[in-house]
Formats: structure tokens, C-alpha cells, sequence
């Protein structure tokens, strides 16, 4: 069946048509090599550049600061390996609540290169302790790379990196945050915030897969773990994804142009999404902040349906609604995920289905409408099976 009804937006995003447009044309007329001296390459160049001066005037950032990527994972990982390895980092402060590919990056920097790891406990709703940050800072004199995600992408819980920044500059400590889920979606001035190290996937935002971008503050002095060419300010070689970096420009162009208009309507949206869901399924809840518009970003809805069914991701994809049960990186896991985990009791791990419920400014009521009537009738069928047991 074709996909009717696609709720998966914290995963990937559907490619705007003039993003589309955009890399068509960049395709088609800038073929050179950006590294090349001919005008052909130079214009290649300059389209690139002028991305990277957009890119840094949202961020309200120097263009020297925004180094491209293929994604928001190869992002954190030059971060996260260049400061263990170039910036003399001993010690990192993260928690069990980052994305998989932080997660393993702090894993192989502990594993690998001896670095202590120090993992911040978050409460029931997925909270992390500004205090507990504080006290895990005085702990040491170790030099600290403090990473903590700014929205997480399965709960939605916004950390106040603003006041993280000012906690690690307090203790001298550097501070990177995965963005990936917030930027293209909030207003993000870095200039206010002490940050040193951000990352960026295009694909959350409408544009395409396979290009990012790094937020690397110039005096961090980190180095490249990709070696082979001077591409990028000597952080990253390798022949740019012209089209590709066309194609981020363009879909965050859009976003931060109508962001106001967007952000409103899928709070809209959210809050409707979330009375819908009240009123059809009895018992149902909402993980962390998810419900609040004030404490979580407004692309996520996380919900925890009150009986069990490890296969309702497939039966709702047979009714045409792309959904997920946790993020794409781990969601083909047999296992809840280690966010479901920390912020769960055993029993509702056991009971209960969480739900990853994801919008975009394309995400309609009738859409909405549509999938609760589907959640519904598995809800009913699950009932009478229990029922009848």
C-alpha cells in the first residue's frame, strides 16, 4: 500500500519541490570541481560559499565556522574524535539519552583512547541536572568536552544549552551540542550562547540526504579526521557535494523564512494530536515533556499506548502511515531504546508501546484524523485479544 499519511518527520523529511529545483540546476550548470581554478570550478565555489554565508548569518556565526559535511553523524564525530584527539580532551560529561552515533563516538574515545566517560542520570522525564552538569565539572580538573543534545529525537525534551554553555564556561570546559533535531526548526543565535561545537543534517529540514554541516568555533584550533585535501578550511577532504550543499542552503532558506508560519502550525497540529489521541485510546500517555509546547520541540509527539504490541509500526505502515516506535537508528531493534529505558519503570516497559508520532509543516488534521482512527481500531483489536486470552 502507498504511503498515505507520513508521521515520520524526525527521521527524514520530504524534499521541498524547490529544493528539488535548486540541485537540478546546480547540477546541470555548475559541474566543475569547487578546487578547480577555471571559472567553471570558481563557480561551483561560489556557490557553495555563499551557502556557508547564510548558513552562518542564521546562526549568527563567522562563514569560517560552518565547515560541510556529509550529515549530522559525521558531524559529531569529527567533533567529538578531534577533540579527544587534537585537543588533548581527557574527560567527556554526555548522557544515556544522545543519539546512537554520539553515543559510540564517546564509547570508542573511552574504549580506544582511555578518555573517562561521565554520564549525566536523567529523571523520569528525561530531565538533565544543571547541578549534577555543575558537580561533574568541579569533580576534576581533567580538560572536559561537555555533549549534551539540544532536542532529544525521541521525546522531544529541549536541554537550556544556553545556560549549559555558561556552566561550561564557568569550569573552562568545551561545549558541543547535537542540533540536529532544532536547527532549521528554532531561531538559533550562537553568538549568545557559549557553544563550541554544533552539528546539522539537512534531511531534518527538507533538504536533502547526505549533506550536513559542523558548527566549529575558529578558536577551538580542532583538526580533520578525514585527511586527503584542503577542502572545507583543511577540516574536511574531499570534493564538496556542490549540489547537495545547494540543496541544504535552499531548505534552510525556507524554513528560517517561514519559520514563524511553520512553527505555529504544527503546535497546532501537536496539541490536536494530542487531544485526539486522549479522547480514542484511555490510559495513553506522553513521554518526558512531549505534550508541552513550552519544554519540548513542537516536531515530536512521544506516546506510550497502554497495551503491548511490537508490531504496530508494521500494521499502521499496512494502513499507509509511515510512523516509528523510537528513532531510525535503532528502531529495528528488538529491544526498547536506551532513551525508553532510562526514563521508563520495568512494568511499563513491559505493558506499554511507545510511539514516535513526528510533523512537519505538511502535516494536516485530516492526516491526524486518519491515523487515530487507524491507532484506534488496533487499540480495539488488541482489547478483545486480551479479552479473550
Amino acid at each position: 500500500m502507498n504511503t498515505k499519511v507520513y508521521l515520520d518527520n524526525a527521521a527524514t523529511t520530504p524534499v521541498e519541490e524547490e529544493v528539488i529545483n535548486a540541485m537540478v540546476e546546480a547540477m546541470r550548470l555548475n559541474y566543475g570541481n569547487p578546487s578547480s581554478t577555471h571559472s567553471a570550478g570558481q563557480e561551483a565555489k561560489a556557490l557553495i560559499e555563499g551557502v556557508r554565508r547564510n548558513v552562518a548569518r542564521y546562526l549568527n556565526v563567522q562563514p569560517g565556522e560552518i565547515i560541510f559535511t556529509s550529515c549530522g553523524t559525521e558531524s559529531n564525530n569529527l567533533i567529538i574524535k578531534s577533540c579527544v584527539t587534537h585537543l588533548g580532551v581527557e574527560r567527556i560529561i554526555s548522557s544515556p539519552l544522545e543519539h546512537k552515533c554520539v553515543a559510540e563516538a564517546v564509547r570508542d574515545a573511552k574504549v580506544r583512547k582511555g578518555c573517562e566517560v561521565v554520564y549525566l542520570r536523567p529523571d523520569h522525564n528525561g530531565d538533565i541536572s544543571l547541578q549534577q552538569l555543575e558537580e561533574a565539572l568541579q569533580a576534576s580538573d581533567k580538560k572536559t568536552l561537555v555533549s549534551l543534545m539540544h532536542a532529544n529525537n525521541e521525546i522531544g525534551n529541549i536541554l537550556d544549552i544556553e545556560k549549559v554553555g555558561e556552566i561550561c564556561k564557568k569550569y573552562g570546559a568545551y561545549f558541543h551540542s547535537d542540533t540536529v533535531q532544532t536547527i532549521g526548526h528554532l531561531d538559533l543565535d550562537f553568538s549568545k550562547i557559549n557553544i563550541d561545537f554544533a552539528s546539522c543534517s539537512a534531511h531534518k529540514f527538507h533538504g536533502p540526504k547526505g549533506v550536513g554541516f559542523a558548527y566549529i568555533r575558529k578558536t577551538s584550533r580542532i583538526k580533520p579526521v578525514i585527511l586527503g585535501g584542503a577542502q572545507e578550511r583543511e577540516l574536511r577532504a574531499g570534493t564538496e557535494n556542490v549540489s547537495g550543499i545547494v540543496g541544504l542552503g535552499k531548505a534552510l532558506d525556507l524554513c528560517m523564512t517561514n519559520l514563524d508560519r511553520y512553527a505555529n502550525h504544527m503546535k497546532e497540529i501537536k496539541s490536536y494530536t494530542a487531544q485526539k489521541l486522549r479522547e480514542t485510546i484511555p490510559g495513553i500517555k506522553f513521554n518526558g515533556h512531549s505534550e508541552d509546547l513550552e519544554k519540548s520541540l513542537y516536531t515530536v509527539l512521544s506516546a506510550l499506548l497502554p497495551f503491548k504490541n511490537p508490531l504496530i509500526g508494521l500494521q499502521l505502515d499496512m494502513k499507509g502511515i509511515a510512523i516509528s516506535q523510537g528513532s531510525a537508528c535503532s528502531s529495528g531493534a528488538a529491544k526498547p531504546s536506551m532513551v525508553m529505558m532510562m526514563i521508563l519503570q520495568d512494568d511499563e516497559l513491559e505493558n506499554t508501546t511507545p510511539l514516535r508520532i513526528s510533523f512537519s509543516h505538511h502535516t494536516t488534521k485530516a492526516d491526524i484524523d486518519y491515523f487515530v482512527e487507524a491507532l484506534q481500531e488496533i487499540y480495539q483489536t488488541s482489547a478483545i485479544e486480551k479479552t479473550n486470552v
